[in-house]
């Protein structure tokens, strides 16, 4: 397929490489310019226009304000050149992906949201999960691309924003696992036993997930650098959770106390480490 990628950060720059693998054809571009001519087998192009066309165009741009800037004020559903079928793979509000499935319909393109699940070394090997919600035709014929970058593409209905929704519930989730961690390992070493002991046990017996056993190590050994998932990005995504939840009037006290946390770990300098590094807010309040 004929395909433009828009947003080539760690993630957009590996889901490119895996179509290029696959055979497609793709245009990129990104708002710094120099990465796209990083991407071995990749036509590198000067506007986002170009790259907002062909048989299907991906944007994974970094939060709404970038989709929304690219794609909305920068007039790209009004070109001539447009995609026959645009997929949004990018971790954005429920509203926004609302407003954008209105708005290309009456543009007459195809939008399907995409969301991933995974690290950019699941994007790399090409076994992100990939939550996909819209037309059924429109995700169909996305199948192939689908199929490169991601491993299982999991479909959950007819309108878009459903995927976004989904994909928040799962961060809210990720992050509070790593909340918990970091206060029972704090808990734990209040009363003398080491948090590498406790996270070791627990992770390979009651908590024996790929989300537990990665942070766990993480949160044990104390790495948080270089950042897999950004906690200023975890921070973003439990702002729109809260948003979200709000708009469809349900309660999520924890998302609250998640939100608080976040921003104790960001304004102590760690906003640009591992999501990991949320269990040092325990700690710290500890006195350890």
């Amino acid at each position: 397929m004929d395909v433009g990628f828009i947003g080539l950060g760690r993630m957009g720059r590996a889901m490119a490489a895996k179509l290029i693998e696959a055979g497609h054809t793709v245009r990129v571009w990104n708002r710094s310019p120099g990465v796209a001519q990083e991407i071995v087998g990749a036509t590198p192009v000067g506007t986002a226009a170009e790259a907002f066309a062909g048989d299907a165009a991906i944007t994974m741009l970094s939060d709404d304000a970038a989709l929304r800037s690219v794609i909305v004020e920068g007039g790209l559903l009004d070109g001539a050149g447009r995609p026959g079928l645009h997929l949004s793979m990018s971790t954005i509000s429920v509203a926004l992906a609302q407003e954008l499935a209105a708005i290309h319909a009456r543009a007459g393109i195809a939008y399907v949201g995409a969301p991933v699940f995974g690290r950019p070394d699941a994007a790399a090997a090409g076994a992100l999960n990939i939550v996909a919600a819209g037309d059924a035709a429109a995700i169909e014929r996305a199948g192939p691309l689908l199929d490169a970058m991601g491993t299982k593409t999991w479909r959950f209905g007819t309108e878009p924003h459903q995927a976004n929704a989904v994909k928040l519930a799962g961060n809210f989730m990720l992050v509070s696992a790593i909340e918990a961690m970091g206060e029972a390992a704090a808990f734990a070493e209040g009363h003398g036993v080491p948090a590498a002991d406790l996270l070791t046990m627990l992770t390979g017996t009651l908590f024996a997930s790929p989300v537990y056993k990665g942070y766990g190590a993480s949160i044990s050994a104390s790495r948080y650098e270089p950042p897999g998932f950004g906690l200023r990005l975890g921070a973003k995504d439990i702002g729109l959770v809260l948003r979200a939840a709000e708009a469809a009037n349900v309660p999520m006290p924890f998302a609250g106390v998640l939100r608080d946390n976040l921003i104790d770990a960001i304004a102590h300098g760690d906003g640009d480490k591992d999501l990991a590094a949320l269990a040092t807010v325990a700690t710290r309040r500890s006195g350890r």
